[in-house]
């Protein structure tokens, strides 16, 4: 407990822009060391201290002590469309309380999430050292090492949740977010945590895995914007640079060899390939079609000769949402139950902190085959 009031002792003493030496006189406290092993936690406050510090940051008790808050310790960069300001900053606050309770609880039931391998530290670091002056074939190369690094296979997209989390320790949460949000990086400082609407059509998805990957792995040289207008028409560099970044996971040279030439086809033949292999390949054809230019694979002139409107919904008619993938992750929902059953979170609790009624909270342990850690 000690180690969170400081925590939180510091992000409100920095949020609001005060001096060490003011909270301590506030808190009636002996000197800016006080404050230091308080933020520190090597000291525990009073309660006094405490209250002085509600009336201070103007906070309330749980501000200061629910393990389950993110208080100035996560940094989100979101990508959406049309979401007002108030809805966005709701939703910020709900995914907050459920990745701090998994921040919070992981550690008490020997949870952790490293990268497994040296191979893939060697090109997560590779992709970190990316900075904005870079090139776009410099974080094309980045990505295609990733891939093959991490072996996604045939198709990369199928297979890339599951090795984000397993080789490079970066937990993937389906969710349910408000309309209009696409996806979001969240940064922690022993955290990192990437989150997808899991009722976007799967190209959409799996394009927008690939581009927050690219934030968490470049955060320090180029930290995102906080919020990022999918629609917008002047991309910033950052953002390019992740557009192609996520392309090029998803659509390796090696997986794209293997569908021959495109340049000879006639355009109604064109349209067809692109929509029948994007669809195989879980992406839109829009990014395939200029993934292809990228690799010298199809003439520019080509490209533009096919109507955007051929290539909407991949040629269907309607967004095709594919099969839904499952709330969450499986090693999210496993902490939950695991906590559950040892008494370190409440039922009712966990599922307000997963936005979810006791009878979903059960059938979301269903689904993943977990026996649900309580009778309804």
């Amino acid at each position: 407990m000690s180690n969170i009031i400081g925590s939180r002792f510091k992000a409100l003493r920095e949020r609001s822009s005060i001096k060490t030496s003011e909270v301590a006189q506030a808190l009636g406290l002996e000197d800016d060391d006080s404050i230091s092993a308080i933020e520190n936690g090597d000291r525990q406050p009073s309660a006094d201290n405490i209250v002085q510090a509600m009336r201070l940051f103007k906070v309330s008790l749980e501000m200061l002590t629910d393990p389950f808050l993110l208080v100035n310790e996560g940094q989100f960069s979101w990508r959406q469309s049309g979401v007002s300001g108030a809805d966005l900053a709701e939703y910020e606050r709900d995914a907050g309380r459920f990745i701090a309770a998994y921040r919070a609880l992981s550690p008490t039931l020997g949870h952790t999430s490293p990268i497994n391998s040296s191979l893939a530290k060697s090109a997560a670091d590779r992709a970190s050292r990316l900075v904005e002056r870079s090139s776009f074939e410099n974080a094309v190369s980045a990505a295609e090492n990733l891939a093959e690094t991490l072996r996604l296979g045939a198709i990369p997209a199928e297979g890339l949740p599951n090795a984000i989390e397993r080789e490079l320790g970066i937990l993937v949460l389906m969710v349910d977010p408000t309309d209009g949000i696409s996806g979001a990086a969240c940064k922690l400082s022993d955290a990192d945590v990437i989150l997808i609407n899991r009722r976007d059509v799967p190209g959409r998805r799996n394009f927008d895995l690939g581009h927050e990957l690219f934030h968490i792995l470049t955060w320090r040289a180029m930290p995102p914007a906080h919020i990022e207008d999918i629609n917008e028409l002047q991309r910033s560099r950052v953002e390019q640079l992740a557009d192609n970044f996520a392309s090029a996971l998803l659509m390796p040279s090696s997986v794209i060899a293997r569908y021959g030439d495109w340049n000879a086809l006639g355009t109604q033949d064109l349209i067809a390939k692109l929509n029948s292999v994007a669809d195989e390949l879980r992406v839109t054809s829009s990014a395939l079609r200029w993934r292809l230019v990228g690799l010298e694979k199809l003439s520019r002139a080509s490209a533009k000769a096919v109507p955007d409107e051929r290539l909407r919904h991949n040629g269907k008619d309607k967004p095709d949402s594919g099969d839904i993938p499952r709330l969450y992750a499986q090693s999210f929902v496993e902490l939950f139950g695991k906590a559950i059953a040892e008494g370190k979170i409440s039922i009712r609790r966990a599922a307000a902190l997963l936005q979810l009624t006791i009878d979903d909270l059960s059938q979301l342990f269903i689904s993943y085959n977990i026996d649900p850690p309580f009778e309804i």
